[in-house]
Parts: C-alpha cells; sequence; structure tokens
C-alpha cells in the first residue's frame, strides 16, 4: 500500500485538538475551510502577536500515523486530530521531505511543504511528558521534531480518509525542513 490519508480533522476554535471529519475541503492560499487556523496571514496566536502580517506558512499540518504507535510504545495514547494536525497520513516519511515538495492528496489537492512543526508546551498540556518524546536530538546534536509538517495549498479540494498521497519532489539540492 502507497502513502495514504488516515484521518481528517478541523475545527473552527482555537484548541489544541481537532475533532476528526468525514472530509475536509483544501482552499487555495487559504488553508481547510472553516478551520481557525486558515488564512492568507498568520493565525497561530503566539505568532499573531509577534507580527499579525507574517504569511501563513502553517495552513495545513500533517502528521504521520506511526508516530502514535511509538508513541503508545512509551506509554502515551494519541490519536487522530489530538495533536492538532489536519491531515493524519500513513506510509509517507514527511519529516524526510524536503522544504517545497508537494504532496498530491485525493483527485484534486495539492499542498506545499513549507516546514517542521516546532512544538510547544501545550503538548505537555495535553500529556505530561509528551513533549520530550517528539522533541529530541540527533547523533549530531541537532535538534529533532517529530510533531508533523506544515504546508499550504496550492490547488484546493476535499479530502477524505483513504485518499492517496504521490509526492512531487523539487528541483535542486535537498533543502531540509526547518521550523515554520
Amino acid at each position: 500500500m502507497g502513502a495514504a490519508v488516515t484521518a481528517v480533522s478541523s475545527n473552527g476554535e482555537y484548541s489544541f485538538t481537532k475533532p476528526n471529519r468525514e472530509s475536509i475541503t483544501l482552499l487555495a492560499g487559504l488553508g481547510v475551510e472553516g478551520d481557525a487556523h486558515a488564512g492568507v496571514t498568520v493565525k497561530h496566536q503566539v505568532r499573531v502577536k509577534q507580527d499579525p502580517t507574517q504569511p501563513n506558512l502553517r495552513q495545513v499540518h500533517l502528521i504521520h500515523e506511526e508516530l502514535f504507535e511509538e508513541l503508545a510504545g512509551a506509554g502515551f495514547r494519541v490519536g487522530p486530530g489530538e495533536l492538532g494536525e489536519n491531515i493524519t497520513t500513513r506510509g509517507i516519511d514527511l519529516h524526510g521531505l524536503p522544504t517545497g515538495a508537494r504532496l498530491r492528496i485525493g483527485d484534486e489537492a495539492v499542498v506545499e511543504v513549507t516546514g517542521r512543526r516546532n512544538p510547544c508546551a501545550q503538548i505537555d498540556d495535553f500529556q505530561q511528558g509528551l513533549l520530550k518524546q517528539v522533541v529530541g536530538r540527533a547523533e549530531d546534536g541537532q535538534v529533532t521534531y517529530k510533531s508533523g509538517i506544515m504546508s499550504v495549498v496550492l490547488v484546493g479540494g476535499v479530502v477524505r480518509p483513504g485518499d492517496a498521497i504521490q509526492v512531487e519532489l523539487p528541483e535542486g539540492p535537498h533543502r531540509a525542513l526547518e521550523r515554520v
């Protein structure tokens, strides 16, 4: 089986978790229709306080479902949407993608990867000790994050669980994901 969507989630109100839906609609240049983080400019509350005119590079948040299995092995119970993601995936190394990779999701939607999500202390408010599980250090000392990636919507469309995901890599050298 190839890469696929396993769950979709959205919330019109700011909250850490997002309820699962039967489908979500991605809107080009905005994000998930009806989601609190949709918009041309940044919607993350901390970033809005810093500079509300910043472009919204965090329109759609994706997390790999395999993370939940890893967390279960460490004693945590986490399910789709509970870490605030819009799209939960399976069978794709999201953190191995370069900046600028495009993901074709389902029949129409296309998102472009902008960077990795930097987890915040709210993760420990959700489940104490979880932050340490999604933030670590690589052998070279670099900080690593496992809390998903962020993207912008290039082509809108409806996304449902079971939709296939196809990866299109950008031309040129691999540009590792940075925090956005």
